[in-house]
């Protein structure tokens, strides 16, 4: 079986290979050899400082793909990086699907064709908030199996640091036999074990996580170089949980550090571009847009300042790249414990340094080589030339780009609608019986998110109507159903993945036979974490107890009946064909707020190319499809710790429309209103263009006397997207300007010179940079007082 998928991570040069169905066919014709010193990687013989980009191709769409590459490129990223993704190209075993968001083979090709390189993380466990980690579930029947262990069945793996002490003594033998299964197959380029210390040579050991110049150990060896394959530009969400934002800043810190103290030569942002978890692809509790907080957005957009942050500080880097590959690296403290100097020596004068202040509160004022350089708390100043400040860490020049959002068509009229209520199984509906409670997952096989249970009992007429039902579920959600009728719903977190949930639900119960029926639901199968195979979902303890006589009825032990998944699933009434496989009706108000309801319309798509995003913050729990593809779970319902919905916009990729008379089928599991749902279009002020550049700002980066000796300093730049230019000055103030980038204003003090300098400088142009200068701007408008430059520019 392991022969089918390789471990672990290989790095490829840019016209690496084609993979079909299993079999490997690699084309050597014309690829630029790729190994390694103890410097860095080597392409072509040639030592090269690299930055990556984690981008997965179906968490995008091949119509985005060209885009989100260019962009990429755009801000000095030379790597692409993506797992492959095992589960989605063979479902079952020796059926294989390689189209459409699965066409590993034509987003490689695309990666080729814009110049970059690929690092294929082939897995196949991947985790990556993915659904059982990659695995196909089918893999769970295979007899004997112990994922992720010395076991004869199943022998594949990635970032296997985290579980390995689980295996005790099998784990170091597991390890060996991984690299050396990987370095056998004699691909012709490195591989990489991700946070495994002690990878065997000659398999790199890598780091993942934010502070790798921190955190990481280092190369196992002095042949090997260091190595960051995942640097977290923010971090995954969970429905209930408060995103976390890293800011620009941070990660130019701690890029800049790997690359001063590690002798750091490659880096990995996970994500760059995070994309859309499609489907019930996201694994357990994990939202359906991932990683919006990246570079490039969850929409493919550019997200400011991040990529602009990020573009300067790849630019610096690999202005200096050759004195820091073949440069002697020299470290000493810069008077205090917290401030310290990397410095780079080449032949001759060539010179590269990285002043560090580490102090997370105050800033620093140093002395370098008889020079006064001013260092912001926390940040990194980068030196060309041992003299000349081009960039630091905390400062950003890009200005911040907030989306909007604009309401293209609403859906509030009831007439565009047509409902269909799920059929609620009792247990005589049932074929599949048990004696007892059977496990979740390994019922549905994953083809289902939802698992009926149903039991039937008989209530003497003597023996009280009013009961508890208690039900504890290692599911995530439960509905539970008494004679047909909704009684009440529960729900676990992510925090709380281990101790489940409890249902306590007051009910009443008919004289004689009455049907339970229990809908457990899984958000997404676990990803990660030793011994895999053994994780177990769904109810695991039913009673019933009655309110007077505190009579206690224990029900695992009943014969049960199972149905895997909603009639509405089975009949595919999401697609065009599937639509007429049950009786819709005309929605009321009587219809709405349901549970298990299906939801039905069509629309036409916006005019223009903006992305396009559904707004369900009036819906409950569901999921969403858009011409029978899905876009999605949605759970806007599920309120963080701070009341906010998790998330209440999902994006409907251009791709999936047409242009009239799309299909759109919400399936809402708990309590919604699609009347007030509405459809936007997102933009992006990535054609309204601000800058603004200050004293304070220029002081951060150069002292006072180095300031007075600097021809350039530091300049307030302007960045159109590609294709576009900056057509229009709509406001510009060298002075005192009030106010921001979203609203502004002339102040007391304002150069009249100002406009005229910046259309010189910037109209028709792609980009442009504005220094903050008396002479530009024609002298000092107001002498003594501190001055700003604020610039609002527009994009055709």
């Amino acid at each position: 079986m392991w022969l089918r998928w390789a471990a672990v991570m290989v790095i490829m040069a840019a016209a690496m290979g084609v993979v079909r169905g299993g079999d490997v066919d690699v084309t050597r014709k014309n690829i630029a050899h790729v190994s390694y010193d103890g410097r860095s990687l080597l392409i072509g013989g040639q030592r090269r400082i690299l930055f990556s980009g984690s981008i997965h191709y179906p968490r995008s769409t091949p119509e985005m793909w060209p885009s989100l590459i260019s962009k990429a490129k755009e801000g000095g990223i030379d790597v692409i990086q993506t797992y492959v993704f095992w589960n989605l190209h063979e479902p079952q075993p020796g059926q294989y699907n390689f189209d459409g968001r699965n066409d590993l083979v034509k987003f490689i090709k695309e990666v080729q064709s814009q110049g970059l390189y690929v690092t294929l993380r082939i897995g196949p466990f991947i985790e990556s908030e993915w659904t059982y980690g990659g695995f196909p579930f089918w893999l769970h029947d295979v007899k004997g199996i112990v994922y992720r262990s010395d076991n004869e069945p199943f022998k594949i793996e990635n970032e296997y640091k985290n579980v390995e002490a689980a295996f005790h003594e099998k784990g170091p033998p597991y390890v060996r036999w991984a690299a050396k299964m990987a370095v056998d197959l004699q691909t012709g380029v490195p591989w990489v074990m991700c946070k495994q210390d002690d990878a065997p040579d000659p398999v790199i050991n890598a780091c993942n996580g934010m502070n790798c110049g921190e955190t990481f150990a280092g190369p196992n060896s002095p042949n090997k170089p260091a190595i960051w394959t995942e640097n977290w530009t923010s971090f995954y969400q969970v429905f209930g949980g408060e995103p976390y934002i890293r800011s620009a800043e941070d990660i130019a810190f701690a890029v800049a550090l790997f690359i001063a103290r590690k002798n750091g030569s490659y880096i990995n942002y996970y994500m760059y571009h995070g994309g859309t978890n499609f489907g019930r692809t996201a694994s357990a509790y994990v939202m359906t847009s991932y990683y919006d907080q990246a570079p490039l957005d969850e929409y493919g957009l550019i997200r400011q300042p991040k990529w602009g942050h990020l573009k300067e500080l790849h630019a610096a880097i690999k202005s200096i790249s050759n004195t820091l590959l073949e440069g002697t690296r020299t470290n000493f403290t810069l008077g205090g414990q917290l401030q310290e100097a990397y410095v780079f020596q080449g032949k001759a004068d060539d010179c590269a340094a990285f002043l560090v202040n580490n102090d997370k509160r105050n800033s620093a004022l140093v002395q370098f080589q008889n020079s006064s350089f001013y260092l912001p708390r926390r940040s990194i100043s980068i030196l060309s030339d041992c003299k000349t400040v081009v960039f630091n860490t905390s400062k950003t020049s890009a200005p911040e780009n907030p989306r909007s959002f604009a309401v293209s068509q609403t859906f509030d009229s009831e007439d565009r609608w047509q409902v269909f209520k799920d059929v609620v199984p009792n247990f005589g509906d049932t074929s599949t019986r048990a004696n007892g409670i059977l496990e979740h997952m390994n019922t549905t096989k994953d083809v289902s998110d939802y698992l009926w249970y149903t039991f039937s009992f008989k209530r003497a007429k003597n023996d009280d109507s009013n009961a508890v039902l208690h039900v504890y579920s290692l599911a995530h959600v439960l509905h539970a159903f008494v004679n047909g009728k909704y009684a009440g719903s529960a729900h676990g977190s992510h925090d709380n993945l281990k101790t489940g949930l409890n249902l306590d639900q007051p009910i009443s119960l008919n004289e004689g036979v009455n049907n339970i029926s229990l809908l457990s639901v899984m958000v997404g199968l676990p990803n990660s974490g030793a011994f895999l195979e053994r994780r177990v979902a769904g109810l695991r303890k039913v009673t019933i107890e009655s309110t007077n006589s505190k009579k206690l009825e224990v029900i695992n032990e009943y014969e049960w009946g199972y149905q895997v998944g909603l009639l509405g699933e089975s009949q595919q009434i999401y697609t065009e064909a599937g639509t007429n496989n049950v009786q819709w009706s005309n929605v009321n108000s009587t219809s709405l707020q349901q549970p298990l309801t299906w939801y039905k319309t069509t629309f036409d798509a916006p005019q223009g190319e903006e992305p396009v995003a559904l707004n369900l913050s009036s819906m409950g729990k569901g999921e969403a499809w858009i011409n029978g593809r899905s876009i999605g779970r949605y759970w806007p319902s599920f309120y963080t710790p701070k009341g906010r919905s998790s998330q209440e916009l999902y994006h409907i990729p251009r791709s999936f429309l047409k242009s009239s008379e799309n299909l759109l089928v919400l399936e809402e599991e708990m309590k919604g209103d699609p009347s007030k749902i509405t459809l936007v279009t997102v933009n992006s002020p990535a054609n309204r263009l601000c800058g603004k550049l200050s004293d304070s700002h220029l002081a951060s980066v150069l002292s006072p006397e180095t300031l007075k000796k600097s021809v350039r300093g530091p300049r307030l730049r302007l960045e159109c997207p590609l294709e576009m230019t900056i057509s229009k000055i709509v406001f510009a103030s060298f002075g005192t300007p009030s106010g921001d980038c979203n609203s502004y204003a002339y102040g007391k003090c304002h150069s009249s010179n100002s406009t005229k300098v910046a259309e010189v400088a910037c109209l028709g142009r792609q980009s442009c940079s504005l220094p903050k200068s008396m002479h530009k701007f024609g002298g000092d408008p107001c002498p003594g007082i501190p001055k700003s430059l604020l610039v609002v520019a527009q994009c055709e």
